[in-house]
């Protein structure tokens, strides 16, 4: 997941070591809180009887003198919701923004969740979410596809995915299995380290698969063999061509970042004309 728009704010390193940014979900934290935090989300669940929906859709909002509305939070969780835990950083360097929650993230999951409860559209399919960070988005969609690849860059982003989807077993439909895999923009054919269909469940890590009961099915660490974790198994890479679903938030913050941004759009999308992002 990339930074805001705009300069999220800025802290200097302790020790004289990289520039810190914090993004504007974590204003208030201490900034200089190291290592990992893990966040609990109540995600709410639209109202399924009638009588519900029409006293949603009569209450009146109310706005303050700069025209935001003003949002009451509630004393209680709902009766239809789910929590969903995050592991994530209060700051990080720039190259490691996917490490923390961002505003669009937030915004992308309100709009994944609005689409799987208005229609079924979402249901069984294959889908990828470029630039995931924390995969919170692509944790949520798998309530409902079959396949998600959630892609970032970099071992340390992509361990603290894998972290978060290990928390969150629970929320999964029994049949999703969901990928964690790298996806350089800059080089975005995936790399295939594994030809062998036998040898996958050995060597690739992490993968999981909730068709038993949402028991993980998580293959050996292949950094305990000093090979590369989050590459690319042949029959992957043809469940790739299958994405009808792209997703992406707030990916785009330079020149270079954007250039490389759409080559990947173009690397996943020609693979099949049946995408919708």
């Amino acid at each position: 997941m990339a930074g805001e728009h705009g300069n999220p704010p800025s802290y200097p390193a302790e020790g004289g070591g990289e520039e810190q940014v914090m993004s504007e979900v974590h204003l208030g934290c201490p900034p200089y809180h190291t290592g990992p935090h893990i966040s609990h989300f109540t995600i709410s669940l639209p109202p399924r009887d009638e009588d519900s929906l029409d006293s949603a859709r009569g209450k009146v909002y109310e706005v303050d003198e700069d025209g935001d509305l003003i949002l009451t939070r509630r004393r209680n969780a709902p009766k239809d919701s789910f929590v969903i835990s995050i592991q994530h950083n209060i700051t990080s360097s720039i190259p490691r923004v996917g490490l923390q929650v961002w505003r669009a993230e937030l915004v992308l999951a309100d709009f994944v969740l609005h689409m799987t409860y208005k229609s079924s559209d979402f249901d069984g399919i294959v889908a990828i979410e470029l630039g995931a960070g924390t995969g919170l988005v692509g944790m949520l969609l798998a309530r409902f596809a079959n396949t998600v690849f959630i892609t970032d860059k970099g071992d340390e982003v992509l361990e603290n995915c894998a972290k978060n989807i290990d928390l969150n077993a629970g929320i999964f439909h029994r049949r999703a299995s969901i990928y964690v895999r790298e996806l350089d923009w800059n080089h975005p054919s995936p790399e295939v380290v594994v030809n062998s269909p036998s040898m996958q469940s050995f060597f690739l890590q992490p993968s999981y698969t909730f068709s038993r009961l949402h028991q993980l099915k998580i293959s050996i660490n292949r950094k305990s063999l000093g090979l590369y974790s989050f590459g690319w198994s042949t029959s992957e890479v043809e469940e790739l061509q299958r994405v009808s679903l792209l997703l992406a938030a707030d990916v785009i913050y330079s020149d270079d970042l954007t250039d490389a941004f759409f080559c990947a759009l173009e690397a996943v999308m020609s693979n099949s004309p049946d995408k919708v992002n």
